[in-house]
């Protein structure tokens, strides 16, 4: 992400336009979205690469962004795309705001991002930068307030065009919230960490544990994950880089090329020159 701002710094939540940000990074348009939360409201035709993905944006959509992700945008004015940053700690306040967090808006097991429609432009103009410009400069504790209702309304909406069959309403939240948090793990640390024990202990639970949550929520082990996350990033690095076989596993966090090769072949059943 770009110099983070003061006003992001301190109260852990930021509303500007993408212009602006952009202008900020020194007209570079890739960020990172580090261990913040993303919601970016879309008013005018827009091109995004999310994790190496392309997706083409149309006005009238909310796009929904978890953490640790990769974002480039294409080319856009930016003058009518709204960038809402904040963190947990920013918005959670009670079991309820965590359950948002940790729904299919910022965790969609199928995809980098969750987009949904919504409707009268001229009122998430209003709302999102008027309004929050008029409490900002009246009171702190209101402007707070307003930036927590301005987001519970989008989640809220949003919500609405998760697919039914998606909804797991019998999981358990605990289960959710650690599978959730060893995602946003593995999408930082995959490059040094590919053992299931590292990240349960950065969860403060057993190895074990893990895999019976993964287990209950996505259908698979926390090894399986963690092997699909780095072949996933292989055939990335394959297909959209120019480095070579030795240069990627090294990138990949492999100590030779070697061992990057036997990984590949043990789990997909092709060498990485193959896989091209």
């Amino acid at each position: 992400m770009y110099v983070i701002t003061d006003q992001l710094r301190n109260l852990g939540f930021s509303v500007n336009k993408l212009n602006n940000l952009i202008e900020r990074n020194n007209n570079i348009r890739t960020f990172s979205t580090l261990d913040y939360f993303c919601i970016y409201i879309i008013m005018e035709d827009i091109r995004l690469e999310v994790e190496g993905i392309h997706y083409i944006i149309k006005p009238g959509h909310i796009v929904f962004i978890g953490p640790y992700k990769k974002v480039k945008f294409g080319p856009a004015l930016g003058e009518e795309i709204f960038i809402i940053v904040f963190s947990s700690s920013f918005y959670e306040r009670s079991s309820k705001d965590s359950l948002f967090l940790n729904s299919q808006l910022f965790f969609n097991y199928s995809s980098d991002l969750f987009v949904a429609p919504f409707t009268n432009l001229e009122e998430k103009r209003a709302v999102f930068m008027e309004r929050m410009e008029s409490f900002q400069l009246k009171d702190e504790s209101l402007y707070i307030s307003a930036a927590h209702n301005a987001i519970e309304r989008l989640l809220l909406d949003a919500f609405l065009h998760i697919p039914a069959d998606e909804m797991k309403k019998d999981v358990k939240f605990d289960y959710l919230y650690y599978v959730n948090r060893f995602k946003v793990l593995l999408q930082r640390d995959y490059r040094k960490a590919k053992k299931v024990s590292y990240y349960a202990g950065e969860l403060n639970i057993s190895a074990r544990k893990l895999t019976e949550m993964t287990e209950y929520v996505l259908g698979k082990t926390a090894k399986h994950i963690i092997i699909e996350k780095i072949i996933s990033e292989c055939k990335k690095a394959l297909n959209f880089s120019n480095n070579t076989i030795s240069e990627i596993s090294y990138d990949l966090g492999f100590s030779n090329e070697g061992n990057f090769s036997n990984f590949v072949k043990k789990h997909t059943g092709k060498n990485p020159s193959e896989m091209k």
